[in-house]
């Protein structure tokens, strides 16, 4: 994953932990907005999350960020 998207990532979990608390759950089209502006990254995020590391449509905020910065 390229490092303005694992920015994005956390960014954007960081933010919906802020606002609603350490047990919330994210998708990863919660990176984008509802416009496909940007389809590589889109498919690059939808790769990750869903062929490399099989997880389900809402994981925990947290997890995704602990994966993000271990670099997987």
């Amino acid at each position: 994953m390229r490092g303005s998207l694992r920015e994005k990532v956390v960014k954007v979990c960081n933010k919906k932990i802020a606002q609603k608390g350490d047990k919330v759950g994210v998708s990863f089209y919660a990176f984008f907005a509802n416009k496909n502006d940007d389809p590589e990254l889109l498919m690059e995020a939808a790769t990750w999350w869903i062929q490399t590391h099989k997880l389900d449509h809402f994981e925990k905020a947290t997890k995704i960020i602990a994966m993000v910065e271990a670099g997987q």
